[in-house]
């Protein structure tokens, strides 16, 4: 069997573990080839750290998380958070594309709370079309077939709801992507405690089992995608990562886009 090609974009550099950690991991394992980006550097995404030390860090730890999911490449662009969508960056995502040929790409939805996700969401939707357009950025050929474009799950309402048209359960290397997640310590025990009102969090004073309970909150969101796709999962499993079809790029039949997912 050929091996599959996926690239997953993120906005920041823990994105593609939280929303594709589990997914990039089984596949990986099953010889397919991960390419995951994020588009920002991270820069701003800490409370202490200069923008410079974090940047430095965040690509650090984006490395060792690759190596532990034992995926193709795990890239950080050299954008600062504030993404902006405008035609160089849009060009910077279509080149990276062309160049990977992958045949999966995912990335954001549109609605999000976030404005670095809404706008690498906006980025990678407008090279749907273009990244099969010879003369746009002639420097790199377009792809022999055009990708199928996905979103990982969010739980916005506005202005749908997501819909769950593949599924892939993680239940089987939970360890594994919080192992992932266990490399992004400034994203996990720094930042995003702080951010999220535990001033006085640290995490060296947690025992192994209260540190896997902490991590443990970031996938309780998949809990919520399996009882979406419970159709295409069985009954037993507990977390799953979850994906919606785009129609933005090539088609695709609801049976060959879950099997693009399976690993």
């Amino acid at each position: 069997m050929k091996p599959r090609r996926i690239i997953f974009f993120g906005a920041h550099p823990d994105d593609p573990d939280i929303l594709f950690g589990g997914t990039a991991i089984k596949l990986a394992q099953a010889g397919h080839i991960v390419k995951l980006v994020s588009v920002t550097n991270g820069d701003t995404g800490h409370h202490i750290l200069s923008r410079a030390e974090t940047v430095r860090i965040r690509y650090q730890e984006t490395q060792a998380s690759a190596a532990l999911a034992g995926i193709y490449e795990y890239q950080v662009l050299d954008h600062p958070c504030g993404l902006e969508v405008n035609i160089a960056n849009r060009e910077e995502i279509i080149r990276i594309i062309r160049c990977f040929a992958p045949e999966v790409v995912i990335t954001h939805r549109l609605c999000d709370y976030h404005p670095d996700h809404r706008a690498v969401a906006q980025l990678v939707l407008d090279t749907a079309y273009t990244v099969t357009v010879p003369h746009y950025c002639e420097d790199t050929p377009i792809p022999e077939k055009t990708p199928v474009y996905a979103h990982s799950f969010d739980r916005f309402q506005e202005p749908r709801p997501f819909r769950a048209d593949a599924a892939v359960e993680i239940d089987s290397v939970l360890e594994h992507k919080l192992a992932l997640f266990d490399c992004h310590k400034s994203q996990f025990y720094e930042w995003l405690p702080w951010n999220s009102g535990y001033k006085d969090f640290n995490v060296k004073q947690l025992s192994e089992a209260e540190r896997r309970q902490w991590l443990l909150r970031y996938v309780e969101r998949f809990k919520v995608a399996a009882e979406m796709a419970r159709d295409k999962l069985l009954a037993t499993v507990e977390y799953a990562e979850v994906f919606e079809f785009s129609p933005y790029g090539a088609s695709c039949e609801p049976e060959e886009f879950q099997r693009l997912f399976s690993c």
